[in-house]
């Protein structure tokens, strides 16, 4: 089990404080209103696979730091690209990772493992190259238990809402089976997320033929720009009918721009005909953005942007590999600029609710948190990604509380593929809001119940009421 003073303060008067603000979190249901779990985990119920193929295989934050010390992920039973063989004995990947457990050492990565096998799965003997068969046949025991299947582990982890993360072009039938076995856990639901970046975004290989399979589904002529918006709104009533609040946009920069409706027109036309240049794409991006905004307006769904990620910038991991395995590389980003178009248009109104997140925490205090705390229609989703850390969830408070608040933020989105780690980052998350509001309490800044009012507003009713899922749809 954890130390029950997990990155609590040293000083023991303020570490005292924390203990009693983190009691009033510790239980409290998760709500996880972003995140990439496969919802087919939940809706066919079948065990997970071995713990190779669990924790290892598709988690990039373990596989890219092995590749950063040259084991290749085809060791790691990463799939090639061309259908060549990786390794596929799960003992064998798993005892790459014991092995090589020391790179980990003051990681996320492996305070997440570790708490995850301790607190989920009760194996608490340390994994190194010695005990890698053990822990490989303890986890592989608790695997084949019926209490360690997905809606069992759905159950005990206390979920209230997990959101996950769909593309246009996805038919939802794994929501379709989860509606029709009434099935959400007790007290819980699953729901999806609209994430339409593989038909906005031209650089995407493959980018118009998606846009005709969207016309297809939808029954619309996108081979028109009024089409394709109009298949997009037929997209998110169809995945609001699924239970979704939100929206998702991935892109590589927060521009947004008004090209017009000719302007963007013209620039999806030279998409369809394949002589789109990158600028195109860029504007159309930014444009599309506007376009979403107004959907938003109409139809509620809170907007979430992921600007700031370089994808694919491994290039032979990419080509060997593929996508979201680990090749991508944080940018600089500007917000301020970048933003001011749908700002200026929407900013103020309080129908439109936009979650901006960032890879680039220079602009935590000096943009995010002054644009936060000056429009209405503007929150700021919680470090994600590279900054989802103990000490980048510390930074984040420190940086943006001055300016933003808390009102003016998400509470936390712990944005996860790994449907086991959930308890555990929410469980990390809750301990370094408790010990940053104990820092404040013992600075005499936050009285004491205004510090219990504001840890359980970030782990639950934030969250809630920003992603409106406390509202009936």
């Amino acid at each position: 089990m954890p130390h029950p003073d997990l990155l609590f303060p040293p000083d023991p008067s303020v570490r005292a404080i924390a203990r009693e603000l983190f009691a009033l979190t510790r239980d409290l249901p998760l709500i996880s209103p972003h995140g990439h779990v496969d919802p087919a985990i939940l809706a066919d119920d079948t065990p997970f696979g071995d713990p190779a193929r669990l924790f290892v295989v598709p988690d990039h934050y373990v596989t890219r730091m092995l590749l950063s010390q040259g084991i290749a992920p085809s060791e790691l039973g990463v799939p090639s690209v061309d259908g060549t063989t990786s390794q596929t004995d799960g003992r064998k990947i798993w005892r790459l990772l014991a092995d090589n457990w020391h790179l980990f050492r003051g990681t996320p990565s492996r305070l997440w493992l570790e708490q995850t096998f301790t607190d989920v799965f009760g194996v608490e003997t340390p994994l190194s190259g010695d005990t890698a068969d053990d822990v490989y046949d303890q986890l592989s025991a608790r695997l084949a238990e019926p209490e360690y299947r997905p809606r069992a582990l759905f159950t005990r982890f206390g979920i209230e809402t997990l959101a996950t993360t769909e593309s246009p072009l996805d038919d939802l039938a794994a929501h379709a089976r989860l509606a029709a076995d009434g099935w959400g856990g007790p007290g819980g639901r699953v729901i999806t997320t609209f994430r339409p970046d593989d038909v906005v975004d031209m650089d995407w290989d493959g980018w118009a033929g998606r846009v005709a399979r969207l016309g297809e589904i939808t029954g619309e002529d996108t081979a028109s720009f009024t089409g394709y918006l109009a298949a997009l709104r037929s997209r998110r009533e169809a995945f609001i009918a699924a239970g979704a609040t939100s929206s998702d946009h991935g892109h590589p920069t927060a521009a947004t721009a008004d090209l017009g409706p000719e302007g963007a027109a013209a620039v999806f036309e030279r998409g369809l005909r394949g002589t789109a240049t990158a600028a195109d794409a860029e504007s159309f991006r930014a444009h599309m953005i506007l376009e979403f905004a107004r959907m938003s307006i109409e139809d509620g769904l809170v907007m979430q942007l992921h600007p700031g990620s370089v994808r694919n910038h491994n290039r032979w991991l990419h080509a060997t590999h593929g996508r979201d395995v680990g090749g991508d590389i944080p940018q600089a980003t500007d917000y301020v600029k970048g933003l001011e178009p749908l700002l200026s248009r929407h900013g103020n109104d309080p129908r439109l609710r936009v979650v901006v997140y960032t890879l680039d925490e220079t602009t935590f205090s000096r943009e995010l948190a002054p644009l936060a705390g000056g429009y209405a229609a503007l929150y700021l989703g919680a470090p994600w990604w590279f900054l989802d850390s103990p000490d980048g969830l510390r930074r984040f408070r420190e940086a943006v509380t001055d300016t933003a608040g808390f009102a003016n933020t998400t509470g936390f989105v712990d944005d996860t593929r790994a449907f086991c780690s959930i308890p555990v980052r929410h469980n990390i998350a809750r301990r370094v809001d408790a010990a940053y509001c104990a820092r404040l309490v013992a600075e005499h800044r936050l009285d004491a119940d205004e510090a219990a009012e504001t840890v359980v507003d970030l782990a639950y009713h934030l969250p809630r009421r920003i992603f409106r899922l406390d509202q009936e749809r």
